[in-house]
Protein backbone atom coordinates (compact mmCIF):
# COMPACT_ATOMS: atom_id res chain seq x y z
CA UNK A 1 0.00 0.00 0.00
CA UNK A 2 1.55 3.31 -1.20
CA UNK A 3 1.25 6.54 0.95
CA UNK A 4 -0.41 9.34 -1.13
CA UNK A 5 1.40 12.27 -1.64
CA UNK A 6 0.20 15.99 -0.53
CA UNK A 7 -1.35 17.96 -3.10
CA UNK A 8 1.27 20.74 -3.54
CA UNK A 9 -1.32 22.67 -4.41
CA UNK A 10 -2.72 22.67 -0.83
CA UNK A 11 -0.23 24.25 0.47
CA UNK A 12 -0.96 28.05 -1.16
CA UNK A 13 -4.47 27.25 -0.69
CA UNK A 14 -3.85 26.88 2.93
CA UNK A 15 -2.20 29.87 2.90
CA UNK A 16 -4.77 31.26 1.32
CA UNK A 17 -7.84 30.32 3.35
CA UNK A 18 -5.40 31.92 6.88
CA UNK A 19 -4.52 35.20 5.07
CA UNK A 20 -8.99 35.11 4.22
CA UNK A 21 -9.33 34.55 8.27
CA UNK A 22 -7.06 37.20 9.13
CA UNK A 23 -8.74 39.71 7.00
CA UNK A 24 -12.43 38.67 7.98
CA UNK A 25 -11.69 38.85 11.70
CA UNK A 26 -9.43 42.21 11.57
CA UNK A 27 -12.62 42.94 9.82
CA UNK A 28 -14.70 42.22 12.76
CA UNK A 29 -13.28 43.58 15.18
CA UNK A 30 -13.71 47.01 13.43
CA UNK A 31 -17.07 46.41 13.32
CA UNK A 32 -17.97 45.30 15.83
CA UNK A 33 -16.18 47.82 18.24
CA UNK A 34 -18.88 49.50 20.06
CA UNK A 35 -19.42 45.79 21.45
CA UNK A 36 -16.25 44.84 21.67
CA UNK A 37 -14.96 47.55 24.08
CA UNK A 38 -16.72 47.75 26.53
CA UNK A 39 -16.50 43.72 26.58
CA UNK A 40 -12.60 43.91 26.91
CA UNK A 41 -13.16 46.89 29.42
CA UNK A 42 -15.30 45.08 31.56
CA UNK A 43 -13.43 41.46 31.39
CA UNK A 44 -9.67 43.63 32.31
CA UNK A 45 -12.07 45.28 35.53
CA UNK A 46 -13.49 41.64 36.57
CA UNK A 47 -9.83 39.74 36.67
CA UNK A 48 -8.71 42.52 38.78
CA UNK A 49 -12.00 41.72 41.44
CA UNK A 50 -12.08 37.81 41.10
CA UNK A 51 -9.86 37.75 43.64
CA UNK A 52 -11.55 39.73 46.02
CA UNK A 53 -15.12 37.69 45.17
CA UNK A 54 -13.16 34.78 45.87
CA UNK A 55 -12.03 36.19 49.56
CA UNK A 56 -15.33 37.18 50.28
CA UNK A 57 -16.69 33.94 49.42
CA UNK A 58 -14.29 32.44 51.75
CA UNK A 59 -15.58 34.47 54.09
CA UNK A 60 -19.52 32.91 53.20
CA UNK A 61 -20.42 36.20 51.96
CA UNK A 62 -22.29 35.90 48.72
CA UNK A 63 -21.08 36.83 45.43
CA UNK A 64 -23.98 39.49 44.58
CA UNK A 65 -23.41 41.40 47.78
CA UNK A 66 -19.82 41.42 47.62
CA UNK A 67 -19.82 42.30 43.76
CA UNK A 68 -22.44 44.95 44.52
CA UNK A 69 -20.33 46.36 47.39
CA UNK A 70 -17.07 46.51 45.22
CA UNK A 71 -18.60 48.14 42.33
CA UNK A 72 -20.32 50.56 44.69
CA UNK A 73 -16.38 51.32 45.77
CA UNK A 74 -15.37 51.19 42.52
CA UNK A 75 -17.68 53.47 41.12
CA UNK A 76 -17.91 56.30 44.12
CA UNK A 77 -14.18 57.16 43.83
CA UNK A 78 -14.50 57.83 40.15
CA UNK A 79 -17.95 59.54 40.05
CA UNK A 80 -16.61 61.98 42.78
CA UNK A 81 -13.33 62.80 40.30
CA UNK A 82 -15.54 63.17 37.56
CA UNK A 83 -18.10 66.03 39.36
CA UNK A 84 -14.96 67.51 40.21
CA UNK A 85 -13.60 67.36 37.24
CA UNK A 86 -16.61 68.07 35.37
CA UNK A 87 -16.69 72.21 35.85
CA UNK A 88 -13.21 72.77 34.71
CA UNK A 89 -13.31 70.44 32.14
CA UNK A 90 -16.74 72.49 30.20
CA UNK A 91 -14.89 75.23 31.17
CA UNK A 92 -11.95 74.70 28.51
CA UNK A 93 -14.73 72.80 26.26
CA UNK A 94 -16.49 76.33 26.45
CA UNK A 95 -13.47 78.47 25.55
CA UNK A 96 -11.75 76.69 22.83
CA UNK A 97 -13.89 79.12 20.65
CA UNK A 98 -12.68 82.05 22.32
CA UNK A 99 -9.44 80.61 22.37
CA UNK A 100 -9.76 79.75 18.73
CA UNK A 101 -10.79 83.42 18.17
CA UNK A 102 -8.15 85.26 20.25
CA UNK A 103 -5.60 83.51 18.15
CA UNK A 104 -7.00 84.39 14.90
CA UNK A 105 -7.05 87.84 15.93
CA UNK A 106 -3.09 87.70 16.91
CA UNK A 107 -2.64 86.57 13.73
CA UNK A 108 -4.71 89.63 12.07
CA UNK A 109 -2.55 91.82 13.91
CA UNK A 110 0.69 90.56 12.87
CA UNK A 111 -0.57 90.13 9.16
CA UNK A 112 -1.82 93.51 9.36
CA UNK A 113 1.47 94.54 10.88
CA UNK A 114 3.27 92.90 8.40
CA UNK A 115 1.56 94.12 5.82
CA UNK A 116 2.06 97.80 6.58
CA UNK A 117 5.62 97.51 6.93
CA UNK A 118 5.83 95.69 3.25
CA UNK A 119 3.62 98.88 1.89
CA UNK A 120 5.36 101.25 3.73
CA UNK A 121 8.60 99.75 2.18
CA UNK A 122 7.27 99.00 -1.01
CA UNK A 123 5.50 102.57 -1.57
CA UNK A 124 7.20 105.02 -3.78
CA UNK A 125 5.58 108.85 -4.45
CA UNK A 126 3.35 108.84 -7.65
CA UNK A 127 4.49 110.49 -10.51
CA UNK A 128 3.28 113.36 -11.87
CA UNK A 129 2.75 112.93 -15.53
CA UNK A 130 -0.18 113.70 -18.16
CA UNK A 131 2.34 111.26 -20.42
CA UNK A 132 -0.53 109.28 -22.75
CA UNK A 133 1.26 105.74 -22.16
CA UNK A 134 0.61 106.23 -18.51
CA UNK A 135 -2.79 105.63 -19.20
CA UNK A 136 -1.51 101.72 -19.91
CA UNK A 137 0.13 101.80 -16.54
CA UNK A 138 -1.49 98.69 -14.28
CA UNK A 139 0.52 99.11 -10.96
CA UNK A 140 -1.98 101.07 -9.55
CA UNK A 141 -5.03 99.10 -10.38
CA UNK A 142 -3.23 95.60 -8.98
CA UNK A 143 -1.76 96.94 -5.56
CA UNK A 144 -5.42 97.38 -4.45
CA UNK A 145 -6.41 93.82 -5.91
CA UNK A 146 -2.89 92.44 -4.02
CA UNK A 147 -4.39 93.52 -1.03
CA UNK A 148 -7.90 92.87 -1.46
CA UNK A 149 -6.82 88.85 -2.31
CA UNK A 150 -4.68 88.86 0.92
CA UNK A 151 -7.26 90.09 3.78
CA UNK A 152 -9.85 87.45 1.49
CA UNK A 153 -7.24 84.66 2.29
CA UNK A 154 -6.99 85.89 6.22
CA UNK A 155 -10.43 85.93 6.64
CA UNK A 156 -10.83 82.54 5.29
CA UNK A 157 -7.88 81.36 7.62
CA UNK A 158 -9.77 83.28 10.67
CA UNK A 159 -13.36 81.71 9.65
CA UNK A 160 -11.30 78.16 9.24
CA UNK A 161 -9.94 77.94 12.80
CA UNK A 162 -13.43 79.32 14.31
CA UNK A 163 -15.17 76.55 12.70
CA UNK A 164 -13.07 73.90 13.70
CA UNK A 165 -12.76 74.73 17.26
CA UNK A 166 -16.87 75.09 17.25
CA UNK A 167 -16.63 71.65 15.12
CA UNK A 168 -14.12 69.97 18.39
CA UNK A 169 -16.62 71.22 20.82
CA UNK A 170 -20.05 70.02 18.81
CA UNK A 171 -18.03 66.83 18.83
CA UNK A 172 -17.37 66.34 22.20
CA UNK A 173 -20.74 67.19 23.66
CA UNK A 174 -22.33 65.28 20.99
CA UNK A 175 -20.22 62.12 22.16
CA UNK A 176 -21.19 62.53 25.59
CA UNK A 177 -24.12 61.00 25.53
CA UNK A 178 -22.64 57.33 23.98
CA UNK A 179 -19.42 57.51 26.48
CA UNK A 180 -22.33 57.45 28.98
CA UNK A 181 -24.01 54.68 27.91
CA UNK A 182 -20.87 52.92 27.30
CA UNK A 183 -19.85 53.52 30.93
CA UNK A 184 -23.00 52.21 31.99
CA UNK A 185 -22.81 49.06 29.66
CA UNK A 186 -19.10 48.40 31.47
CA UNK A 187 -20.63 48.71 34.95
CA UNK A 188 -23.45 46.07 34.40
CA UNK A 189 -20.49 43.53 32.65
CA UNK A 190 -18.25 44.02 35.45
CA UNK A 191 -21.35 42.82 37.68
CA UNK A 192 -22.31 40.09 35.87
CA UNK A 193 -18.54 38.91 35.16
CA UNK A 194 -18.02 38.95 38.81
CA UNK A 195 -20.95 37.04 39.62
CA UNK A 196 -21.51 34.21 37.25
CA UNK A 197 -18.15 34.18 35.57
CA UNK A 198 -16.91 31.87 37.77
CA UNK A 199 -19.55 29.55 37.18
CA UNK A 200 -19.58 29.35 33.53
CA UNK A 201 -15.76 29.10 33.52
CA UNK A 202 -15.90 26.14 35.98
CA UNK A 203 -19.21 24.03 33.75
CA UNK A 204 -16.39 25.14 30.69
CA UNK A 205 -13.44 23.48 31.88
CA UNK A 206 -15.44 20.76 33.63
CA UNK A 207 -18.17 19.74 30.74
CA UNK A 208 -16.97 20.72 27.12
CA UNK A 209 -14.62 18.11 25.73
CA UNK A 210 -12.56 20.73 24.00
CA UNK A 211 -10.09 20.82 27.54
CA UNK A 212 -8.70 17.40 27.87
CA UNK A 213 -6.15 18.21 31.01
CA UNK A 214 -8.31 20.00 32.84
CA UNK A 215 -6.58 20.33 36.39
CA UNK A 216 -3.67 21.78 34.36
CA UNK A 217 -6.06 24.17 32.42
CA UNK A 218 -7.36 25.38 35.76
CA UNK A 219 -3.76 26.20 37.51
CA UNK A 220 -2.50 27.28 34.13
CA UNK A 221 -6.07 30.04 34.22
CA UNK A 222 -4.53 30.64 37.77
CA UNK A 223 -1.42 31.63 37.23
CA UNK A 224 -2.07 33.58 34.06
CA UNK A 225 -4.96 35.99 35.97
CA UNK A 226 -2.30 36.24 38.78
CA UNK A 227 0.14 37.55 36.23
CA UNK A 228 -2.05 39.64 34.52
CA UNK A 229 -3.65 41.65 37.49
CA UNK A 230 -0.10 41.71 38.80
CA UNK A 231 0.97 43.83 35.43
CA UNK A 232 -2.50 46.00 35.20
CA UNK A 233 -2.58 46.49 39.08
CA UNK A 234 0.85 48.15 39.00
CA UNK A 235 0.45 50.22 35.99
CA UNK A 236 -2.72 51.09 36.91
CA UNK A 237 -0.63 52.67 40.67
CA UNK A 238 2.01 54.16 38.82
CA UNK A 239 0.01 56.01 36.68
CA UNK A 240 -2.19 57.11 39.38
CA UNK A 241 0.64 58.25 41.40
CA UNK A 242 2.26 60.07 38.06
CA UNK A 243 -1.34 62.09 37.94
CA UNK A 244 -1.02 62.75 42.03
CA UNK A 245 2.37 64.30 41.88
CA UNK A 246 1.21 66.19 38.68
CA UNK A 247 -1.64 67.34 40.61
CA UNK A 248 0.63 68.04 43.34
CA UNK A 249 3.65 69.70 42.20
CA UNK A 250 0.88 72.21 39.34
CA UNK A 251 -1.23 73.43 42.96
CA UNK A 252 2.07 74.22 44.70
CA UNK A 253 3.33 75.94 41.55
CA UNK A 254 -0.52 77.72 41.75
CA UNK A 255 -1.23 76.51 37.82
CA UNK A 256 -4.73 76.34 37.00
CA UNK A 257 -7.00 72.95 36.93
CA UNK A 258 -4.24 71.12 38.79
CA UNK A 259 -6.54 68.25 39.44
CA UNK A 260 -7.79 68.04 36.03
CA UNK A 261 -4.39 68.37 34.32
CA UNK A 262 -3.26 65.44 37.02
CA UNK A 263 -6.21 63.30 36.22
CA UNK A 264 -5.37 63.71 31.81
CA UNK A 265 -2.09 62.77 32.65
CA UNK A 266 -2.61 59.77 34.38
CA UNK A 267 -4.56 58.38 31.77
CA UNK A 268 -2.34 58.98 29.07
CA UNK A 269 0.34 57.51 30.38
CA UNK A 270 -1.50 54.45 30.22
CA UNK A 271 -0.26 54.80 26.31
CA UNK A 272 3.28 54.39 26.32
CA UNK A 273 5.88 56.94 24.46
CA UNK A 274 2.53 58.86 22.54
CA UNK A 275 0.62 59.63 26.18
CA UNK A 276 3.41 61.50 27.41
CA UNK A 277 3.74 63.47 24.21
CA UNK A 278 0.51 64.28 23.53
CA UNK A 279 0.58 65.35 27.18
CA UNK A 280 3.16 67.64 27.13
CA UNK A 281 1.48 69.28 24.34
CA UNK A 282 -1.71 69.71 25.76
CA UNK A 283 0.34 71.18 29.20
CA UNK A 284 2.03 73.83 26.78
CA UNK A 285 -1.17 74.79 25.38
CA UNK A 286 -2.54 74.97 28.79
CA UNK A 287 0.44 77.29 29.78
CA UNK A 288 0.04 79.44 26.86
CA UNK A 289 -3.83 79.96 27.86
CA UNK A 290 -2.40 81.08 31.85
CA UNK A 291 0.63 83.09 31.54
CA UNK A 292 0.61 84.25 27.82
CA UNK A 293 3.31 84.94 25.56
CA UNK A 294 6.17 84.49 27.84
CA UNK A 295 8.48 81.99 29.18
CA UNK A 296 6.46 81.03 32.21
CA UNK A 297 4.32 79.51 29.69
CA UNK A 298 6.42 76.62 29.17
CA UNK A 299 6.59 75.89 32.65
CA UNK A 300 3.84 73.14 33.10
CA UNK A 301 4.98 71.11 29.92
CA UNK A 302 8.75 71.45 30.97
CA UNK A 303 7.81 70.07 35.07
CA UNK A 304 6.06 66.91 33.70
CA UNK A 305 8.59 66.18 31.30
CA UNK A 306 10.65 66.00 34.41
CA UNK A 307 8.18 63.86 36.24
CA UNK A 308 7.23 61.66 33.14
CA UNK A 309 10.82 61.06 32.43
CA UNK A 310 11.95 59.90 36.38
CA UNK A 311 8.75 57.84 36.16
CA UNK A 312 9.33 55.94 32.42
CA UNK A 313 13.28 55.54 33.14
CA UNK A 314 13.22 54.48 36.80
CA UNK A 315 9.88 54.16 38.60
CA UNK A 316 8.69 51.89 35.63
CA UNK A 317 11.58 49.73 34.85
CA UNK A 318 12.46 49.09 38.62
CA UNK A 319 8.78 48.07 39.31
CA UNK A 320 7.69 45.48 36.70
CA UNK A 321 11.38 43.75 36.28
CA UNK A 322 13.10 42.77 33.06
CA UNK A 323 9.82 39.99 32.09
CA UNK A 324 7.11 42.60 31.94
CA UNK A 325 8.87 45.06 29.70
CA UNK A 326 7.71 45.19 25.78
CA UNK A 327 10.01 45.81 22.82
CA UNK A 328 8.84 49.80 21.73
CA UNK A 329 8.45 49.36 18.26
CA UNK A 330 6.29 46.25 18.60
CA UNK A 331 4.30 48.84 21.26
CA UNK A 332 4.11 51.56 18.37
CA UNK A 333 2.81 49.49 15.62
CA UNK A 334 0.58 47.76 17.68
CA UNK A 335 -0.76 51.13 19.05
CA UNK A 336 -1.14 52.21 15.71
CA UNK A 337 -3.04 48.89 14.43
CA UNK A 338 -5.29 49.62 17.79
CA UNK A 339 -6.28 53.13 17.34
CA UNK A 340 -7.00 52.53 13.70
CA UNK A 341 -9.62 50.10 15.45
CA UNK A 342 -11.26 51.25 17.97
CA UNK A 343 -9.89 54.84 18.30
CA UNK A 344 -9.13 56.72 21.36
CA UNK A 345 -10.26 53.46 23.62
CA UNK A 346 -8.13 51.25 21.41
CA UNK A 347 -4.86 53.12 22.32
CA UNK A 348 -5.96 53.00 26.12
CA UNK A 349 -6.26 49.05 25.73
CA UNK A 350 -3.34 48.22 23.55
CA UNK A 351 -1.01 47.61 25.91
CA UNK A 352 -2.77 45.32 28.18
CA UNK A 353 -4.38 43.29 25.50
CA UNK A 354 -0.85 42.93 23.99
CA UNK A 355 0.98 42.04 27.64
CA UNK A 356 -2.16 39.54 27.93
CA UNK A 357 -1.22 38.33 24.63
CA UNK A 358 2.59 37.96 25.41
CA UNK A 359 1.74 36.13 29.09
CA UNK A 360 -1.11 33.61 27.80
CA UNK A 361 1.63 32.47 25.09
CA UNK A 362 4.24 32.45 27.46
CA UNK A 363 2.60 29.86 29.58
CA UNK A 364 0.77 27.69 27.32
CA UNK A 365 3.75 27.24 25.32
CA UNK A 366 3.03 27.82 21.91
CA UNK A 367 4.46 30.31 19.24
CA UNK A 368 7.65 31.01 21.46
CA UNK A 369 9.11 33.11 17.93
CA UNK A 370 6.03 35.54 18.92
CA UNK A 371 6.70 36.03 22.28
CA UNK A 372 10.39 36.85 21.90
CA UNK A 373 10.01 39.16 19.00
CA UNK A 374 7.38 40.86 21.81
CA UNK A 375 10.05 41.38 24.42
CA UNK A 376 13.17 41.43 22.62
CA UNK A 377 14.95 45.14 23.44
Amino acid sequence: MTDSKPDPREVPQTKLLKTLLLLAVIYTLYLAKSLLIPLFFSAFVALLLSPLIAVAKKLYIPRTISAAALMVLLVAPFTFLGLELAEPAERWIQALPKMATEITDEIDELSDSLVDEQNNTVAEPKKESDSFFDWFDEDDEDAPQEQVETQESESAVTDKLKQNSIEMAFTVLSNAPLLLAQIFACIIFIFFLLVFGPGLFKVFIRDFPLVSNKRRALVLVHYIQKELSAYIVTISLINGLLGLVTALVFSYLNIDDAILWGALVALMNFVPYLGGLASCSILLVAGLVQFGLVSTAFLPAAVFLGINIVESQLVTPAVLGKSMQLNPLIIILWLSVAGWLWGVVGVLLAVPILMSFKIILENIGALPHWVKLIETK
